[in-house]
């Protein structure tokens, strides 16, 4: 038998991530329901490896599941197609990556965005007030790929110290969120960052290099990340283009 869900009030402090519920329960992952989106409780999570997931229709639920999917930086694969697709995009001047210039309107994407296989979304409204906020007082950010002066895909993502966190993506062009995950990957690598959490498993994410690794080993390596200097979150057109041409080879 799972144990019951704790539920917490504004500012309580999360459980240990170890008390989640584990695979025979009927949400494995689940850690806990209710408390607060707000900066303060929402940077302990993510120090923490939690994450919060839900529909409209749910409480606030966090999560910390065990395995846990992380795309190594070093090995971010590239198959033949986005290689090519990459080389034309840096080439072309119409097209550019960008940071943290349109985050509202890339998370607003990821929500709007219909997805193969899902019904609807689990960024709400109450989410994307929290990860505006969020990327206001510097913990969030985006990634932004543009053709021609639109925004056409991208991602958005937390980051604590090194500790880098995906969540999702959107793409209006054919593989314009692809292109703006190996901008964040160049980018994480340039400054050391050593994995990107994933969060949960997908066959596109393991198509890309990401893999499943043990809660407590994810864990370890986030807590020192977080400690280390944060990133840097920009970057200038003529490096961005070097550096994923030369991702892209």
């Amino acid at each position: 038998m799972h144990h019951p869900l704790p539920w917490l009030q504004a500012q309580d402090a999360f459980p240990p991530p170890s008390s989640a519920w584990d695979a025979q329960a009927p949400a494995p992952g689940l850690l806990a329901a209710g408390g607060s989106l707000d900066v303060k409780s929402l940077c302990a999570a993510y120090a923490q490896g939690t994450f919060p997931w839900f529909n409209d229709d749910q409480p606030i639920l966090w999560w910390c599941p065990d395995p846990r999917m992380v795309l190594p930086t070093q090995q971010f694969r590239l198959h033949r197609s986005l290689r090519k697709t990459l080389q034309k995009f840096a080439q072309n001047p119409a097209c550019e990556i960008r940071v943290d210039t349109a985050f509202t309107q890339v998370i607003n994407a990821c929500a709007s965005t219909q997805r193969q296989g899902q019904p609807g979304t689990w960024i709400g409204a109450d989410m994307i007030a929290a990860y505006i906020q969020l990327h206001q007082a510097g913990f969030a950010h985006s990634v932004e790929t543009w053709i021609n002066g639109q925004l056409v895909g991208g991602l958005y993502c937390v980051a604590l110290g090194q500790a880098v966190f995906g969540e999702s993506m959107f793409a209006h062009r054919t593989d314009a969120s692809k292109i703006a995950l190996a901008a964040l990957v160049t980018l994480c690598k340039t400054q050391g960052v050593q994995w990107i959490d994933c969060q949960q498993n997908t066959q596109h994410l393991a198509s890309l290099g990401a893999y499943e690794i043990p809660r407590q080993q994810f864990l370890t390596a986030i807590a020192q990340a977080a400690q280390q200097d944060p990133i840097i979150w920009e970057f200038a057109p003529s490096l961005w283009r070097v550096c994923i041409l030369d991702t892209a080879h």
